[in-house]
């Protein structure tokens, strides 16, 4: 049995943080008071029924979108107030994305594409290129470094997307819904190697989803309902 992790992790520990975090659109409420807080090297599951708010509040703490009022912390930075450039350079060098459907570039090759974060942080191509085709034997992609997302199954396709958000080791990694759009089995080796690299690692993820055995694969679960964290397991998922 798995030893009990803390509802909420001590200051010292927390790594990414949102601190009653209110976010509208238009006249339609998204968050209302949202506050979550995250473990370096925690894997947290954010759970709720579609339309909770959970994707919204994945997307403030990565500085994706900017609460209305409320505050996020990330390592000890208040992310909230940095102007755009700022937030895209944190999500450059620091943050990971996995999307539910990979959002893969179609022009690019696979190996081009996990590429892709590197070469826009500024190495040479023939480097980038190298540490992206090393994740091809990892995750179970030999082979398939030059075909373009529509020649990749979208289990293939979604590992590759997994590499991308990995290969530049990020802090946080970001996952929303990255199993939504895989059959269960598919689903279930994705969330296998994604946990696997993260604890390799030491990456820190952020995983929204709405379904329970994808939840098993965290440390930790919280519920979002009504644009607010309502409520919290006591204990790591699964033990």
């Amino acid at each position: 049995m798995t030893a009990p992790h803390p509802v909420v992790p001590d200051s010292e520990d927390c790594l990414i943080e949102a601190r009653h975090a209110l976010l509208s659109f238009g006249a339609t409420p998204a968050l209302q008071g949202a506050s979550v807080r995250v473990g370096a090297g925690e894997i947290l599951a954010v759970m709720g029924p579609s339309g909770s708010g959970k994707s919204t509040l994945l997307h403030c703490l990565a500085g994706i979108l900017t609460p209305d009022s409320g505050e996020i912390h990330y390592s000890g930075r208040r992310v909230d107030t940095l102007r755009e450039q700022e937030r895209s350079a944190l999500r450059r060098d620091h943050f990971g994305f996995v999307f539910q459907f990979g959002q893969l570039v179609p022009e690019l090759t696979a190996e081009e594409n996990v590429a892709l974060p590197l070469l826009l942080g500024g190495a040479r191509r023939g480097d980038a290129l190298r540490e992206a085709r090393g994740w091809f034997g990892q995750l179970g992609l030999g082979g398939l470094e030059q075909r373009r997302s529509g020649e990749l199954s979208g289990g293939q396709a979604q590992r590759v997307a997994l590499a991308r958000g990995l290969v530049a080791r990020p802090q946080v990694l970001f996952a929303d819904e990255p199993t939504g759009s895989l059959d269960s089995l598919t689903g279930e080796q994705v969330m296998e190697l994604l946990v696997a690299a993260a604890r390799q690692q030491g990456t820190t993820v952020v995983l929204v989803t709405h379904e329970a055995r994808v939840a098993a694969y965290a440390d930790r679960e919280v519920i979002v309902r009504d644009g607010t964290v309502r409520s919290m397991s006591t204990h790591r998922v699964g033990s």
